[in-house]
């Protein structure tokens, strides 16, 4: 069963989507697999405190991009095989690195200072 424990709800990002980004990085870090089951929409929702519309938006999201299969009265189940786990380990790596190059480029580093101060934060 795929948890939720460490999520924490950030304020100014809609909860439908940190939910659907935990599940996309535990996909891209290989805790969750093909075949895990997801909690039901009302348990995430009691555990999370979050409205349970909040979690079918997310989920049906999820349902969308294939990651997941629902079924009336089952178990919603993860569909992640290898040429998905590297998917969403490249969009969730260029979301992030955009948004970085971006600040980067906005403070005036050059790119030989960029990549400097990746190089100290990899370490």
């Amino acid at each position: 069963m795929i948890s939720f424990d460490d999520l924490r709800i950030e304020e100014g990002i809609p909860i439908y989507l940190q939910i659907l980004l935990h599940v996309k990085r535990g996909i891209a870090a290989g805790r969750i697999r093909d075949g895990d089951a997801l909690p039901s929409r009302r348990v995430v929702s009691a555990y999370l405190g979050v409205n349970p519309n909040t979690v079918q938006k997310a989920y049906r999201m999820l349902e969308e991009e294939g990651l997941i299969q629902s079924h009336s009265g089952a178990k919603s189940l993860m569909v992640v095989q290898e040429d998905t786990v590297q998917r969403v380990r490249r969009e969730l790596l260029e979301q992030e690195l955009k948004k970085t190059v971006d600040a980067m480029k906005q403070m005036g580093l050059s790119r030989e200072e960029a990549l400097e101060w990746m190089e100290t934060f990899w370490e």
